[in-house]
C-alpha cells in the first residue's frame, strides 16, 4: 500500500508563481500548450470544492479570505485545499512539462 504523502504548511510560493507563469504566458505555442493542459488537469483532476477554489484564487484574483467568505468555511480549509490542489496539479504537470 503507497504512504500517503502530506502536505506541509511552509508554502515557498514556487508552486504557486509556477501556476501563474503557466495562466500568464500567451506568447509561444509551448505556453499555450501548458495552458491548455493545465486548465484540462484542473477541469478533470481536482475535486469541485478544490476546482471552485483554484478558480477564485487564480483566474478571479480572490485571497483565502475572501474564498472562505463566498464559500462559507474557514481559511484554514480554503488554505488546506487550496494547498492539496496545488500538489495534485504540480504532480500531473511534470509529466506533460
Amino acid at each position: 500500500m503507497p504512504r500517503r504523502e502530506s502536505y506541509s504548511d511552509t508554502f515557498t510560493g514556487e508552486a504557486d508563481k509556477s501556476i501563474r507563469g503557466i495562466l500568464g504566458g500567451d506568447a509561444c505555442s509551448d505556453c499555450a500548450r501548458a495552458k491548455r493542459i493545465l486548465l484540462k488537469v484542473i477541469n478533470n483532476e481536482l475535486t469541485p470544492r478544490q476546482k471552485e477554489i483554484i478558480v477564485l484564487y487564480y483566474f478571479k484574483d480572490k485571497d483565502t479570505p475572501e474564498i472562505a467568505e463566498l464559500l462559507g468555511i474557514s481559511t484554514q480549509a480554503v488554505s488546506a485545499a487550496r494547498a492539496r490542489a496545488r500538489l495534485r496539479l504540480m504532480r500531473i504537470l511534470q509529466y506533460y512539462l
